[in-house]
């Protein structure tokens, strides 16, 4: 690359530079001069190009890495580019730091489109799929390590601190009561599962289940409730999901959508990732069709427990009294238009000559309210 630095002439300008005509990668060698009359640098190049360019359309290319160049180029063509050694005429050039106007929008909107349709076809389709047969293949250690990582991570994501993350209840009278309201579930159950269940010490009105066969209740849920009945029908509604192993789906399916976004949006750390699945997780937004049979095996494991599902409904309505921005788990239930067919269903399950057996004691279901203290 031959290159002259360029003198700083007081009136006229003239210099050697190196010169890319855009189509070959060679340089070429080329002297410039202002044209006074035209307005414009024009040079002829040692391969035989001409330069012909308008002052006010010359744009100087910004981010290089040393700032002894000048690097130049039209504001209507892209390609070519004028290397020089001096900004002696930075002067003339009374647009070289005005932004080029965007040319040829439709292609650009017709890409973004595309891009945009690609990112949403992987996330909504693609990523749902592979998810779905993932799960078929996660052995179940690996199942309850991703359900232990992610509980650790909820209770750590709920501590606004970040220190201390939220506790597990273990009144030991409570976990009592807790585990015989688990095991008159069990009994009902065609087939038992090693479930493990957990209350976290926070006022979150919630509960959802995770990979590996973890049920996590929220102390917000219990106080709301009224009777042991009401947290029955939500245990026996999450151990249905557990069965149908939806929250292995999608947790697969949460965090391959999030590790897409993080490369799209450079979070290659994954923190962000992490905090948000916790979040989706939490807030766990299942199908219609695995909402509906999470219902229904809870309406058959509560009667087999002799447990009215109509206890169901109550939880809907009484849950579903408190609004919709009370809690995500008020959210959760009310993000399905058939909140209304989905009580009426749990009413109807139960026979009218149904008799129900008193699922706990009134002083276990004191201590079941007071897990936490």
């Amino acid at each position: 690359m031959t290159v002259l630095r360029v003198g700083r002439v007081p009136e006229t300008f003239s210099a050697t530079a190196t010169y890319f005509d855009g189509s070959l990668a060679v340089p070429a060698s080329i002297t410039l001069k202002i044209d006074e009359d035209a307005k414009a640098l024009v040079g002829l190049s040692s391969t035989g190009a001409e330069v012909h360019w308008p002052l006010t359309d010359i744009r100087e290319v910004p981010d290089q890495a040393g700032s002894d160049q000048m690097v130049l180029q039209l504001a209507h063509d892209p390609v070519q580019r004028l290397i020089l050694q001096d900004h002696a005429i930075a002067p003339r050039l009374p647009n070289r730091r005005k932004r080029p106007k965007v040319t040829k929008r439709g292609p650009l909107i017709g890409w973004a489109m595309a891009a945009v349709a690609s990112v949403a076809l992987i996330i909504f389709v693609l990523v749902p799929t592979m998810a779905n047969q993932l799960a078929r293949f996660i052995p179940p250690e690996g199942e309850r390590a991703l359900g232990e990582v992610t509980l650790n991570q909820i209770r750590t994501a709920l501590d606004q601190t970040g220190l201390n993350p939220v506790p597990v209840c273990d009144n030991p009278e409570g976990l009592a009561a807790l585990s015989k309201m688990e095991i008159r579930l069990q009994n009902a159950l065609p087939e038992r599962h090693a479930l493990t269940v957990s209350v976290l010490d926070h006022e979150m009105i919630n509960a959802f289940a995770l990979p590996g066969n973890y049920i996590v209740f929220f102390q917000g849920l219990i106080d709301k409730a009224q009777t042991p009945e009401e947290v029955a029908a939500v245990f026996a509604h999450e151990i249905g999901h557990v069965v149908s192993r939806d929250p292995t789906r999608h947790a697969l399916r949460s965090a391959g959508s999030l590790g897409v976004l993080g490369l799209l949006f450079g979070d290659f750390a994954g923190g962000a990732a992490v905090l948000l699945l916790a979040e989706r997780l939490i807030e766990a937004q299942y199908s219609q069709e695995a909402e509906a049979e999470a219902d229904v095996f809870a309406h058959a494991a509560l009667i087999e427990a002799q447990i009215a599902p109509s206890a169901l409904a109550t939880m809907f309505e009484r849950f579903s009294a408190l609004g919709g921005d009370t809690s995500p788990f008020v959210a959760h239930f009310l993000s399905h238009p058939s909140l209304g067919d989905r009580i009426q269903s749990a009413r109807d399950a139960t026979p009218s000559d149904f008799e129900a057996v008193p699922l706990l004691t009134a002083q276990e279901w004191h201590a079941l309210q007071n897990i936490c203290d």
